[in-house]
């Protein structure tokens, strides 16, 4: 833990990781403070980068991408230009979620989200084979997703 931040500190991230929409005056009643001091210690976990955003979480089946998949790949080769091409076309796919450079069998580990395995096949011949560098890809079709954007422990 960082020694810049204190007990109160800790749990207004707790709390804003729990429920994102909790207000000001909310939070600062759960840490008892002043809301305008927590409105402070919230603001500079902001400015210092311990909070890099606050996001809805989207019901995926309810907007069409109900399948989660994750995507195993391998480059060609191994060098800087070659990484920062893949990177760059992963980034604009737009049904890319996670795009991680792991070690070990893989370069990459994505996490993308489709409508179905139909959705997927398509998506696979157009564009992740076409993707810069690519060798071979190996695809997991997650059966269930048993935790999933867990909050951290803090």
């Amino acid at each position: 833990m960082s020694p810049s931040l204190d007990r109160i500190d800790l749990k207004i991230l707790r709390l804003l990781q729990a429920d994102g929409r909790m207000n000001n005056a909310e939070i600062a009643k759960r840490v008892n403070t002043s809301a305008a001091t927590c409105h402070r210690r919230t603001q500079r976990l902001f400015d210092e980068g311990y909070i890099s955003g606050v996001h809805a979480q989207i019901a995926p089946e309810k907007v069409g991408r109900g399948s989660l998949v994750i995507v195993g790949v391998v480059l060609d080769r191994s060098t800087p230009e070659s990484f920062a091409a893949f990177e760059a076309a992963a980034q604009a796919m737009p049904t890319m979620l996670d795009c991680h450079l792991v070690a070990g069998d893989f370069d990459y580990f994505l996490k993308i989200r489709v409508r179905d395995m139909a959705d997927f096949n398509r998506l696979h011949s157009n564009t992740l084979i076409a993707l810069p560098g690519v060798r071979q890809t190996r695809t997991f079709f997650v059966m269930k997703e048993v935790v999933d954007n867990a909050p951290m422990d803090l």
